[in-house]
């Protein structure tokens, strides 16, 4: 298990600075699918989670600006989001999902996988004893012949504390613009706390692999999270033309310079060295 956490990247992040950030690795993103699509790459991004841990918002932020078609009926990317499994499905489980894993040149995310299984459904009583010890004997065979035919597979686990779950459920009842969201569901899931936690453990333990691991990452900040899910899968995945990305400490003051009468404030590293450049030596 990985627990992923960038040090720039503070709570003092303001929104202005979070929009710049998420700007500058949407381009690489960008670059990352060209890559995908010109040599034939297939990956697939699991996203899982608490329930109000961000895993709708955090995929939202890296398609945002992704190309969205080859041509009008070929998707580069999807976002796989599956409801309720029926009595085949359920029983029929690593095949329920194999017919959304992604084709040459597509990247697919996965809101929710087949994951489920292994915190969701027994903690919620969806599935039997026998179906859970099955699924978590067979899934990292399953997942070792998926790499060893190519597919580069990310996992991630957005983690929140028990506070900021209730605080988002509760603003989910409340909000004008967001109690579409809100389910009986949340509140059975928190009041089942240990539960999950106890099948988050041993989904840790017995599913994180060397070559599949699990990548952990504090989601009690959205906006810190998000960035950082999009840092890591830039990181990890070798696409061409990539850009090192060492982010600075957003904490720290921010350099300035001055230009003809001029000052620019509030600069990046690259901007400020642009901008130096400019200036005669006296």
């Amino acid at each position: 298990m990985i627990e992923y956490k960038l040090e720039e990247y503070t709570d003092s992040l303001t929104l202005t600075q979070y929009r710049k950030e998420k700007e500058l690795l949407q381009v690489e993103l960008l670059k990352l699918q060209e890559w995908v699509i010109k040599e034939n790459k297939r990956v697939a991004i699991v996203v899982e989670g608490r329930d109000t841990a961000g895993k709708g918002s955090t995929i939202k932020r890296f398609v945002e600006k992704l190309i969205e078609r080859k041509s009008s009926d070929d998707p580069t990317y999807r976002i796989v989001s599956l409801g309720v499994p029926t009595l085949k499905e359920s029983q029929n489980w690593f095949e329920r999902y194999e017919k959304y894993l992604p084709k040459k040149s597509e990247i697919v995310f996965f809101d929710r996988s087949w994951y489920n299984r292994a915190i969701v459904e027994p903690a919620m009583g969806y599935c039997s004893e026998e179906q859970y010890r099955d699924f978590m004997g067979r899934v990292n065979e399953w997942e070792n012949k998926l790499t060893d035919e190519g597919l580069i597979l990310i996992k991630f686990y957005l983690d929140i504390d028990k506070n900021h779950q209730l605080e988002r459920i509760t603003e989910r009842q409340e909000s004008p613009l967001k109690y579409w969201k809100f389910s009986m569901n949340d509140l059975a899931a928190l009041g089942k706390w240990k539960a999950f936690t106890k099948y988050q453990n041993q989904m840790f333990e017995k599913t994180s692999t060397e070559n599949n691991p699990w990548v952990v990452i504090n989601s009690n900040n959205k906006l810190i999270a998000r960035l950082t899910a999009i840092r890591y899968v830039l990181h990890t995945i070798p696409y061409k033309e990539k850009i090192p990305l060492k982010g600075k400490r957003w904490s720290e003051r921010l350099k300035q310079i001055e230009i003809n009468g001029v000052l620019f404030k509030d600069l990046t590293k690259r901007q400020y060295n642009v901008l130096k450049n400019l200036v005669k030596p006296t």
